[in-house]
């Protein structure tokens, strides 16, 4: 692979999980940056789209943690703007964010016999 490749490490954002996300970002981007790729440090806001245009990345490291970073939303616009990216795609992570859902989705195994059932609990 050519370390001419250009990385947006997207990072930050404004979920509650921010400065863990901040931490993710600057480990991936440090080490990309060790072995020679070209990196840009993005800490995601609103006008993320327009950033991400103007920098015309090859790839984009999600180091987002939480919403939108991890609820597909950030996976769809990568999808529609076209720009190849780490973490799973826009489908899974809107079902992977949504625990119930996940679970609905996966209550067969590998041999299509049933899971066990399981209760959602709602605090308070």
């Amino acid at each position: 692979m050519s370390k001419d490749i250009h990385v947006a490490v997207l990072m930050g954002g404004w979920s509650n999980e921010r400065e863990v996300s901040l931490m993710s970002g600057t480990g991936v981007a440090d080490a990309l940056e060790s072995v020679g790729y070209k990196v840009t440090r993005v800490d995601m806001d609103r006008d993320i789209a327009v950033v991400l245009a103007k920098l015309k990345p090859d790839v984009v490291f999600n180091a987002l943690h939480g919403v939108p970073g991890e609820d597909g939303s950030v996976q769809g616009m990568l999808d529609l703007m076209q720009i190849p990216y780490t973490h799973s795609g826009m489908v899974t992570s809107v079902i992977a964010i949504d625990k119930e859902l996940t679970k609905t989705q996966t209550r067969l195994d590998e041999h299509g016999k049933q899971l066990t059932n399981f209760t959602n609990r709602k605090n308070g």
